[in-house]
């Protein structure tokens, strides 16, 4: 008799179960079919506890989130899988910079907006998902190693820094062992500026009691033209103090960072900083000006702007490494650091000079700004690479003459006074020795010239190149140069504290008028005490390393 086998029968959800009619069969096949039976109804009990026992690991959520991947397309997959994976790198990127973001705020940015976005899309495709029952593909992902392009590159307009400058001394970094002696003073190069030391090196260097009210008087001239975004302007007539009381405005009105510069310059000159001082206030604003406009890339900070160029990068990089040096303030670290590293990659790969734009071949007047940031710099123990300096000093080969005791402009040649005081100022900042006859036919050239009435530019690199020489060449230069300034110095009106001097031949003067003006003389009777005379120094202010 041939056997029927039950049928079949797919039930819908939620149809009830309908009754299976068997044939009579064999008792023997009666008890296979009990047997069987039991067999599917144990299948079925341990099918429960599995799925019990996997409800209790994973939880309802993770059985529900497993159906509906089942169910969502492979593109839909893909897409989400790769947004983690971006978002895992992005947070990994952030974890991996978390002490510089304690140190540094940097301002909002088109980046939180895009994240933003993204996170608003992956909730709307995982909304979606839900409502998907597509049966799943296999995919298989492929990783692929992306190599950043780090070509140079013009394009600097990213993400602009900001800063949180330390209302005390808690964050500031130890000094090191390269502190030292400097005569009857101790200090690194920098030291020299504010108590006893300064009152000290200004005995010592032929300063008076009326030099020192000038420099006051500057200052305070300085304080009252700063603008109220913490930046000043060559046009000094913006500020509000000011409303066109004082005359011989500058012709640079967009040159903002280099005039921020050259008003910080003197303010850090007399040891004040945004840490102490009677103008720490004015400080900070002028240091919050130049690190919020500065435009960090992958060759570093640039501070170069249009009429400024970099010049105005040059003069920044060096209050914001003085600022750094003389605070040890590590909200300042990363900023100094970016101009330095912006400087070496400006230089120009061939000559070793620098000029107006990056890489392009150099003149002296550019490269006496950039070297005096970097020798700043590597007072304030920032880094600066041997071979940028080398470079630098081929530059100064390629443009001196008489064996290096004059220098030129572009090319080898006599030059001006202001080209051939930048070639052996910078020469000294170099490292060469006070016994190289060079050297000493190039400082008495500049003894025999005198202190220019017109040419501010001049005097300050002559009198720096002659305060560092010291002796009766200093001695010389200082009695000219400073009963010069203390008496030519306004002293009413708004224009108290200032100075002006419209001709000698320095263009900037012209183009930076009563305010560039003021500041290169501030800085000549700063001199005593903004940096200790090279040739007495110690390990302080050593050499560049080459």
């Amino acid at each position: 008799m041939a056997q029927t086998s039950p049928t079949n029968t797919t039930m819908s959800p939620g149809a009830k179960p309908q009754p299976v009619v068997a044939k009579p069969q064999p008792t023997a096949a009666k008890a296979v079919a009990a047997e069987q039976v039991q067999e599917v109804r144990g299948a079925r009990a341990v099918g429960v506890r599995e799925e019990l026992e996997e409800i209790k690991e994973v939880g309802a959520f993770g059985i529900w989130l497993r159906n509906t991947v089942k169910q969502t397309p492979s593109w839909l997959v893909s897409l989400i899988f790769h947004m983690i994976v971006m978002l895992i790198l992005a947070m990994t990127f952030v974890g991996g910079h978390v002490e510089t973001q304690q140190l540094l705020t940097i301002g909002p940015s088109d980046e939180d907006q895009m994240f933003d976005e993204l996170d608003d899309l992956q909730d709307d495709l995982l909304d979606q998902a839900m409502d998907l029952s597509t049966e799943v593909v296999a995919i298989d992902v492929e990783v692929v190693s992306e190599q950043l392009d780090l070509a140079p590159t013009e394009d600097m307009d990213h993400a602009k820094m900001a800063i949180e400058l330390s209302d005390f001394g808690i964050q500031q970094a130890p000094r090191s062992d390269m502190l030292s002696q400097l005569g009857a003073m101790s200090g690194d190069g920098l030291g020299a500026r504010s108590g006893p030391n300064r009152a000290r090196a200004v005995k010592a260097g032929g300063g008076n009691a009326a030099s020192e009210a000038a420099v006051a008087r500057a200052l305070e001239w300085f304080a009252r033209h700063q603008l109220p975004d913490g930046g000043w302007s060559f046009d000094h007539t913006l500020a509000h103090a000011c409303r066109g009381k004082c005359s011989n405005k500058g012709s640079l009105p967009q040159a903002r960072n280099a005039a921020t510069a050259t008003a910080l310059l003197p303010f850090l000159g007399a040891g004040q900083t945004h840490m102490e001082g009677k103008h720490r206030q004015t400080v900070r604003g002028g240091l919050y000006y130049l690190v919020n406009n500065m435009k960090v890339g992958q060759q570093g900070g640039s501070l170069r702007e249009g009429g400024g160029r970099l010049y105005s990068h040059g003069l920044a990089a060096i209050a914001l490494t003085e600022a750094y040096g003389m605070t040890r303030d590590r909200a300042l670290l990363q900023p100094a650091q970016a101009v330095v590293n912006y400087i070496c990659y400006a230089q120009d790969p061939v000559g070793g000079g620098w000029r107006y734009n990056p890489r392009q071949a150099g003149d002296t007047s550019v490269v006496g700004w950039q070297l005096m940031a970097l020798k700043s710099a590597h007072m304030s123990y920032l880094k600066v690479p041997p071979q940028v300096v080398l470079k630098a000093s081929h530059f100064l080969d390629s443009v001196q003459s008489e064996s290096g005791a004059a220098y030129g402009y572009t090319r080898p040649g006599r030059g001006s006074r202001a080209t051939t005081a930048i070639g052996l100022l910078s020469r000294m900042l170099l490292g060469w020795n006070k016994d190289n006859p060079a050297l000493q036919r190039g400082v008495q050239q500049l003894s025999n010239w005198g202190v220019s009435k017109g040419d501010m530019y001049y005097n300050y690199y002559a009198t720096q190149a002659a305060r560092h020489w010291d002796g009766e060449v200093w001695k010389k230069w200082n009695d000219q140069m400073r009963d010069w300034l203390v008496n030519s110095q306004v002293k009413e009106g708004c224009e108290s504290g200032s100075w002006f001097f419209g001709s000698g031949g320095d263009h900037g003067a012209r183009r930076g008028g009563r305010h560039y003006v003021t500041s290169m003389a501030t800085m000549m009777l700063e001199v005593y005490y903004r940096h200790m005379p090279i040739y007495r120094q110690v390990a302080a202010e050593d050499d560049f390393a080459l």
